[in-house]
């Protein structure tokens, strides 16, 4: 038996449970700037992730939608398009992955991945339509 067309890792998982994994590291990610998880997953998520980022590089609404239904959670991928991309200047390599030892339980490889750049963590307020002030109506007077 060949390896050849076999993609990814399968971390002993279902279909289903590895998409799960995968959306959910990409999502606190995305929403801690960084996280700490073994080698492989790490390895492992960096490439949709990253296609992630350029995908929310360009801005536009197709590309928003994408991103939200790619990850799962409309206000991370809101987060990712308004604030995470804008902040980025390079065209590719985004996360690094660095080594952080080998946990205790089980000896992993553990690893934490994260933004190259500084990601700034401001939300851009977005300035709030005033409701139109009330004209004071006259009451009427019971008989």
């Amino acid at each position: 038996m060949h390896r050849h067309g076999y993609k990814g890792r399968k971390f002993g998982r279902e279909n289903d449970q590895r998409t799960a994994l995968t959306r959910g590291l990409m999502r606190s990610l995305f929403k801690y700037k960084a996280i700490n998880t073994t080698l492989a997953k790490a390895k492992e998520i960096r490439r949709p992730a990253e296609k992630l980022i350029t995908l929310a590089k360009k801005g536009d609404l197709a590309s928003r939608r994408l991103v939200i239904a790619r990850l799962g959670d409309q206000e991370i991928g809101n987060a990712l398009v308004d604030i995470i991309a804008p902040q980025i200047k390079r065209n590719s390599g985004y996360l690094k992955i660095e080594r952080t030892g080998y946990r205790r339980g089980d000896n992993s490889e553990m690893a934490t991945i994260s933004f190259v750049d500084e990601i700034k963590d401001e939300l851009k307020e977005a300035p709030k339509a005033e409701k139109a002030e009330k004209k004071p109506t006259a009451k009427k007077e019971e008989k």
